[in-house]
């Protein structure tokens, strides 16, 4: 005669139980005391959804399900007069009839019920959190109040993208994301009215189900943003900064917002090399490059339409604002020519070095960052040119100009006076500035231009027959080395600084050889001042 309520199942969390008024859905299979099954909701496919406490069910049903939880599962026994009664139904229950169920609780929400958010992990820094309008990345995982899962961007490897506030979303969600931050996590419980409704979707969400969302946001950003740039070091002297047109060496790691690797060059050891402000990289790093110095580092946030836009590229998904953590190397301009700085001059300071002279130096060298290449203090001795010649590269030649010995300065040499953009492998990178601090220690003058060789006197009148020691009437290589080097020796001529003399004296002889036939003659035989225009002697 009374009612009876077995719970056999009740669940280790119960947030909430059913109240009078809460509306519910559940499973159940309804069955005589004998046993006999006359009605199962498992049998229909779909639980049987209604408001307790409003006359909506039997009397013994409307109390048996108030404080129940969702997964809990109940045994009642209705007795007939808090169920059908002396009349029963026809055909189905028969008078006086107790009734059994089995009662499986699936989901429970009330029409005051509003969106329910529960944080369960939140960033120390949160910078910037979900507004309306912000266009945002996110993981979810969703199911009902019971735990089925009936969807999950994770199973599809792939973010959920989409504008919040706007109407997009179902209006629950939209609501639940609002104020998160990236990295933050959270559990989204949306009541039926506020999600998909008496409806369902269509699919795999049913009518007047309540939905569950674990949710963890990837990324946020609003169409209206620009680039974000954080400095995160400057060096003291900052003599000059970048400007558009300018080509940059830099290291960088790009992540996601959410700290996602997904490019970097030091993993290539070798620095990103570009022009800046040229439309060469994203718009958001050609924006983000400008006004740096050598030696800076800084942090450059670029939403996706400064970036990679919806479609992504690479492991970089669509609508994916970058973070890229940048340190500038060096930079310069192809208009710059070589900078030089003089560290010290001698108080005597009168001959200066020129074109053709002969160069006894010691130097650093290194690129702009600090970065040590070479040093002939290491190598224990000078480094030792003709100065003009080419032998250093063009922006040495000009930065060892008019210098004098003792002098100390500092030469700046961009890449296209130096080594250009391919280097020297395993020791100059491409691209590179490179720094070179010099110290003079020996000056020797070399000869007029065109000249490899010049008299300190008179030049005899009978210079050729000097030179033909055998008079035959022909002078051979042998015998003109010998004269040149004895004129050399005794103090009356004087070879170019710095050259090898057998290769200054075959030269010679080759020009005076007119029909290269290993022979000079006297018809041959020229001094440079009786050579026309068209003609060259070094003699």
């Amino acid at each position: 005669t009374d009612l009876r309520v077995e719970r056999r199942f009740v669940p280790e969390s119960c947030p909430r139980a059913v109240r009078p008024g809460d509306f519910v859905r559940y499973h159940y299979l309804g069955a005589f005391p004998d046993g006999t099954r006359f009605d199962s909701s498992y049998d229909r496919g779909s639980t049987f959804n209604v408001f307790v406490g409003k006359g909506q069910l039997i009397a013994g049903m409307d109390k048996a399900l108030v404080g129940m939880c969702v997964n809990e599962r109940r045994f009642v026994k209705i007795p007939p007069k808090l169920a059908y009664g002396s009349e029963g139904v026809s055909g189905v229950i028969p008078p006086n009839a107790v009734l059994h169920f089995d009662v499986l609780l699936i989901d429970l929400w009330n029409s005051e019920d509003e969106v329910q958010v529960q944080t369960y992990f939140k960033p120390e820094k949160c910078p910037r959190t979900v507004q309306v309008s912000d266009f945002v990345r996110y993981h979810y995982n969703g199911t009902f109040l019971d735990g089925t899962l009936f969807d999950s961007s994770h199973n599809r490897m792939r973010t959920y993208d989409t504008y919040v506030g706007i109407g997009w979303l179902i209006p629950g969600m939209d609501q639940g994301l609002l104020g998160m931050c990236v990295g933050e996590k959270r559990i989204i419980t949306i009541p039926p009215f506020l999600a998909y409704g008496e409806e369902g979707d269509g699919k795999e969400i049913p009518g007047q189900a309540s939905l569950v969302f674990d949710v963890v946001l990837l990324d946020l950003h609003n169409p209206k943003d620009g680039i974000t740039i954080e400095n995160q070091h400057v060096p003291e002297s900052c003599e000059r900064r970048s400007q558009t047109g300018d080509f940059l060496r830099y290291h960088y790691n790009g992540t996601l917002l959410d700290g996602t690797l997904f490019d970097s060059s030091y993993s290539r050891n070798r620095t990103y090399d570009t022009y800046v402000g040229k439309g060469y990289v994203i718009a958001g790093m050609d924006e983000g490059l400008l006004g740096v110095c050598t030696g800076e580092k800084r942090r450059i946030i670029i939403p996706p339409h400064l970036g990679y836009g919806e479609e992504g590229r690479g492991k970089i998904p669509g609508s994916a604002v970058l973070v890229f953590d940048i340190h500038v190397v060096d930079f310069h301009n192809p208009s710059d020519s070589v900078s030089i700085t003089v560290n010290y001059k001698p108080s005597n300071c009168t001959v200066l070095s020129k074109k053709g002279d002969y160069l006894k130096y010691h130097y650093n060298a290194s690129l702009l960052d600090g970065t040590l290449l070479d040093s002939t203090h290491s190598l224990g001795k000078t480094y030792n040119i003709v100065l003009g010649s080419g032998q250093v590269v063009v922006g040495m030649d000009m930065g060892l100009q008019d210098m004098c010995v003792g002098e100390r300065r500092t030469v700046v040499i961009p890449p296209h006076l130096g080594y250009g953009e391919d280097g020297v492998e395993g020791e100059v990178p491409g691209s590179a500035v490179l720094v070179f601090d010099i110290e003079l220690l020996e000056l020797v003058s070399g000869l007029p231009e065109g000249y490899m060789f010049v008299w300190n006197g008179e030049v005899s009148p009978n210079l050729f027959e000097e030179i033909d020691q055998n008079h035959d009437g022909e002078v051979l290589l042998e015998e003109f080395s010998e004269y040149i080097q004895a004129q050399v020796d005794s103090g009356k001529g004087r070879l170019a600084p710095g050259f090898d003399f057998e290769k200054i004296v075959k030269n010679m002889f080759t020009n005076q050889d007119r029909d290269g036939n290993g022979k000079v003659t006297a018809e041959e035989f020229k001094l440079k001042d009786q050579e026309t225009k068209e003609e060259h002697d070094e003699l």
